[in-house]
């Protein structure tokens, strides 16, 4: 199964791009690098640049219908720039509409704000997003992982990068049930 990995083209937290990457081609699955711009995208650690990544496609060259999940890293500043684009937005929504699954940790569930799939489930982010989550029509939890099955497609969350191995474990236990 091909897992769409979303970034903006800066400021990916590193650690939230790389093991779930690697957790998802250790299951046997191919891991594809999208992005809203051709060319690498720049990694961070915290605030500290870190590894470049080439990117496979641009978000306005594929579609959800190319991939059986889609995986959303966090860090700062990347949610922030892909919930700007709308070409990215409509992408992470037409995983919900098809009933595909997404994970997504630390503060990617801004990008799910914006596609307005929110409302109505119960997920995990960083916690400086669960106002923002709640006024989106979310219920937030303070978990180390949540896996939602309420309304199209299964939705995975964590809080943060302490939490990647139960959130990889979630992602390559649920993906392939769906």
């Amino acid at each position: 199964m091909r897992i769409a990995f979303l970034m903006a083209p800066r400021g990916v937290e590193q650690v939230e791009l790389t093991r779930p990457w690697q957790a998802v081609a250790d299951a046997g699955d191919e891991p594809v690098l999208v992005s809203t711009r051709p060319g690498r995208i720049q990694a961070f650690r915290h605030l500290d640049r870190a590894d470049t990544f080439p990117i496979d496609v641009t978000v306005g060259d594929t579609s959800a219908a190319s991939f059986g999940g889609l995986v959303l890293p966090g860090g700062l500043a990347n949610p922030d720039a892909l919930r700007m684009d709308e070409r990215a937005v409509s992408f992470v929504r037409d995983f919900f509409d098809a009933g595909r699954p997404v994970a997504a940790i630390c503060h990617a569930p801004w990008t799910l704000i914006e596609a307005g799939v929110v409302a109505g489930r119960v997920l995990t982010s960083f916690p400086s997003l669960r106002t923002d989550i709640r006024n989106a029509g979310g219920t937030w939890v303070d978990e180390q992982v949540r896996v939602c099955d309420r309304g199209s497609g299964k939705l995975i969350t964590s809080r943060r990068p302490d939490d990647l191995k139960a959130f990889c474990e979630a992602i390559v236990t649920e993906f392939p049930k769906t």
